[in-house]
């Protein structure tokens, strides 16, 4: 039988180190990503994957801030920059898929969805901006923008002044009953792509673009609880997950509970928020709505992890 897995790619996937990252590096990384992700439709998976695009987005951000200085161009709002960077590795990476099955003259197809995700407007996230985007700025191109623009800014660490923005919650995907239609017709979609395109209800029905980003592994971990996934794989840089990682006493895991999961997050000194701690929640409440199991390794280990050789799963224990 067919089993339906949402995967969810990191940045390493796309942008494997900080010497390559030319759309070029990028193809070459998702041409490698999906030998792997091929390898589970042949094993009897079928795929919705979503993916990061952190460093697009801030690529994108960067161009546009440079032609708005020195050409005089506009600057592309935030929403649209997420939109931008979703259809760019959208193409890339269903050009990649679709390459890959010709190779092995699979009957496969694969498609993107550019996605909207609905947050809350009210979502608390919005009265603490967190997330730093764009370049850096002078104190006082910091403070015309925060006036003007009603940007949030902060200084970084004495490098200078950054725009933060809201990271809110997923609450739901719009365009969810097109991705449902793609999936029951055996198609490999492509979706929540850096989390989604962050919209807000104005109060009318009506749907606007919002400056925030959505953490991609939230999304993905959304998407998995909607179409009752049977497996929530996060694909990132590591192959297992540790506590006490980078430590004398660093312990990689094979497997863990949700009660384990809950208990290591509590205590705060195994899991940094910005990178692993977020995969292990977003797995949390997948399990905690339905889901049936989750697992974390890195794409050249997908296959041995699914043979239960490596990688961490994550059970409702």
């Amino acid at each position: 039988m067919t089993k339906l897995a949402v995967v969810a790619i990191g940045g390493t996937a796309l942008i494997k180190d900080d010497q390559h990252v030319t759309v070029e590096d990028q193809e070459t990384a998702l041409r490698e990503t999906a030998i792997h992700l091929v390898n589970m439709t042949e094993a009897g998976w079928n795929l919705a994957i979503g993916h990061g695009n952190g460093p697009q987005v801030g690529f994108i951000l960067r161009r546009s801030e440079i032609a708005a200085k020195h050409e005089g161009m506009h600057e592309v709002p935030l929403d649209v920059c997420g939109a931008d960077s979703q259809g760019a590795i959208g193409y890339e990476l269903q050009q990649a898929l679709r390459n890959e099955f010709f190779k092995r003259k699979l009957n496969k197809k694969a498609v993107t969805v550019v996605t909207q995700m609905r947050v809350d407007a009210h979502d608390p996230a919005f009265q603490k901006p967190s997330k730093p985007i764009g370049s850096f700025m002078d104190e006082a191109e910091a403070q015309r923008r925060e006036k003007e623009m009603n940007w949030s800014v902060v200084e970084d660490a004495g490098r200078g002044w950054r725009r933060v923005v809201a990271s809110p919650m997923p609450k739901e995907i719009v365009e969810f009953d097109s991705v449902k239609l793609l999936l029951d017709a055996g198609q490999v979609v492509i979706t929540v792509g850096g989390g989604g395109i962050p919209v807000v209800d104005r109060g009318d029905g009506e749907l606007q673009g919002v400056a925030a980003v959505i953490d991609k592994d939230f999304a993905s971990s959304l998407l998995a609880q909607k179409i009752n996934a049977d497996l929530f794989l996060i694909a990132t840089a590591v192959e297992k997950v540790a506590i006490n990682f980078g430590k004398p006493n660093q312990r990689w895991l094979e497997t863990m509970t949700v009660a384990e999961a809950k208990v290591y997050l509590e205590e705060g000194v195994h899991f940094a928020k910005g990178s692993m701690a977020p995969k292990i929640q977003a797995a949390i409440w997948y399990l905690e709505n339905g889901g049936k199991e989750a697992l974390i390794t890195n794409p050249e280990n997908i296959g041995r992890a699914l043979k239960k050789e490596t990688g961490t799963w994550i059970t409702k224990g």
